[in-house]
């Protein structure tokens, strides 16, 4: 996996449907790219979930089952057949038979996956890292480390004297390696592209060459060979700027720039993009959703009803911001397309201020797009230094994430120095330490919304305190440092796994029970 998180990889993104990117988006990338390796051709899929994981007692119900029958057919993450993807799976004629059993995992959310046809047998192993992100850790019994950024060949063969020198003289590469199992072995070329077609083909006539195996990427920003990038912590960023004077929304530019190897225009336009998304679905979320299987009705709408009838308590920027986050959390919730930002779970809070903020202030949609720059850089420090995913650091990790990325941010919307957006995004985050994920009935909805509006108030209060210049006290790098640190430490029963906090209370169970009625599939415990 890369080193260096990208904006539109690990922190805005992906584009999305379902409850959870780490089980949905996460689940349709791994399971693309078991497609690539069964040549599109599948017909049998064992999936084993370990019970000391996330993923045995959440993959129904937060969409992880969805995500790999929708990957398995080739769909995108957007696709609106997903709701129904197992039918559509059913329909192609491939059986899936899913086991609870002791696979040692070692990361709460893996995945080992056993794929059949009447030709030949594939087997991958792959986690969820949050966020969407993922790494595929072992094929076919051989150590690998995949996260979906590079066009992957692999060439199974017994020994590799001959064919790798013909590689390094025949085809551009980034990486190659011979990877050895105790069964079977291949040599994997990451690369830009595949091979040419008589390329493959010499290689297939080679002594030893058993077959080829061609896994496409399958994130938005490709990596490469020597990627470099300006600076990786805030106080790299700080003294990579000390000449420089920029604003934090342009040293993003910068970074993502050095990352996706993209032109500044091009950084800005991507995301002008994906706002253009969040704001649409701002906009839907406040027409009203419908949706059957889920907990909570539209209520954005009696919000803004009590709104606009002046019920409510002063502060129009902050009920505008409550409002936004709980149409984004709404639209998500009924299956509409949302962008994970920096997860599913977590996809109101930091649209939602910005937004909210954006419209009370009278802002334009470049000043939008700044501000989502600028949130997105606070981000990746958080994606390279600790966790996304609330499967191994709690809600802090997405939620918490989420605020302190908009504090940052919103101060930089109010014309604050880079200094005090750092320090808004540091307050905002020791403000959520600990926070934990223990979501009632076993589905991202609720105290999903309640942390979501509190996130993005959070981040409201903290760019102020900033902005008053109140003081921080502890740099941001360090407590990122200290988000890893007690997202180690928090039980793995309030880690999302639906065995804690609120989600075993006796209201969540009863909740949870009238859900499963009527659940089509049949699970297994071995």
């Amino acid at each position: 996996m890369s080193t260096f998180p990208s904006i539109f990889n690990d922190v805005i993104g992906p584009v999305m449907r379902g409850p959870s990117s780490s089980h949905c988006a996460a689940s349709l990338r791994i399971a693309r790219m078991c497609r690539d390796l069964m040549d599109e051709q599948i017909q049998d899929i064992f999936i084993e979930f370990d019970p000391n994981g996330s993923l045995a007692t959440t993959h129904k119900s937060q969409g992880s089952d969805m995500g790999l029958f929708g990957g398995f057919l080739g769909w995108e993450a957007y696709d609106e057949r997903l709701p129904e993807s197992e039918k559509y799976l059913e329909g192609a004629g491939i059986k899936v038979s899913i086991n609870i059993c002791d696979i040692n995992a070692d990361h709460p959310n893996t995945y080992k996956i056993t794929l059949s046809n009447t030709r030949e047998i594939r087997r991958l192993t792959a986690i969820s890292t949050g966020g969407g992100m993922i790494e595929v850790i072992d094929i076919d019994g051989v150590a690998v480390s995949m996260a979906g950024d590079y066009f992957e060949t692999l060439i199974y063969c017994a020994n590799p004297d001959q064919i790798i020198p013909y590689l390094q003289a025949s085809i551009p590469y980034d990486d190659i390696q011979f990877r050895s199992g105790e069964e079977l072995s291949f040599i994997q070329i990451k690369a830009q592209s595949f091979p040419d077609t008589v390329i493959c083909q010499e290689l297939l006539n080679m002594d030893g060459v058993s077959f080829l195996k061609f896994l496409k990427p399958v994130l938005p920003v490709m990596a490469r060979k020597n990627l470099q990038v300006p600076f990786i912590t805030c106080a790299e960023m700080l003294e990579y700027n000390a000449d420089k004077n920029k604003a934090l929304w342009e040293l993003a530019v910068d970074y993502e720039s050095a990352r996706g190897n993209l032109s500044a225009d091009a950084v800005f336009e991507k995301m002008r993009s994906i706002i253009h998304i969040m704001g649409n679905a701002i906009n839907l979320g406040l027409k009203g959703t419908h949706y059957e299987d889920r907990i909570l009705g539209s209520q954005s709408l009696q919000f803004k009803a009590q709104l606009d009838a002046e019920k409510l308590i002063g502060g129009d920027a902050n009920n505008r911001i409550i409002l936004y986050v709980s149409a984004m959390m709404e639209v998500k919730s009924s299956m509409g397309v949302i962008v994970a930002a920096p997860t599913a779970g977590s996809c109101g809070a930091l649209p939602g201020a910005l937004f909210g903020t954006a419209h009370s202030l009278g802002l334009s949609e470049d000043e939008i797009v700044k501000a989502m720059l600028a949130a997105g850089l606070i981000g990746v420090f958080i994606a390279a230094h600790a966790t996304f995913a609330a499967e191994v650091g709690g809600c802090m990790a997405e939620t918490g994430s989420g605020g302190g990325m908009a504090a940052a941010a919103l101060v930089g919307m109010k014309g604050g120095t880079l200094e005090q957006a750092l320090a808004a995004a540091s307050m905002a985050l020791q403000n959520s330490l600990g926070i934990i994920c223990d979501p009632i009935g076993n589905r991202v909805e609720a105290p999903c919304l309640g942390r979501n509006v509190m996130a993005a108030s959070n981040a409201m209060s903290s760019a102020n305190m900033a902005l008053s210049n109140y003081l921080q006290l502890i740099p941001l790098d360090e407590v990122i440092e200290t988000m890893k640190a007690v997202g180690d430490q928090i039980h793995h029963t309030l880690r999302c796994t639906n065995l804690g906090g609120l989600s075993v209370t006796k209201s969540a169970k009863r909740i949870e029970a009238m859900l499963e009625e009527g659940a089509s599939m049949v699970y297994k415990s071995c």
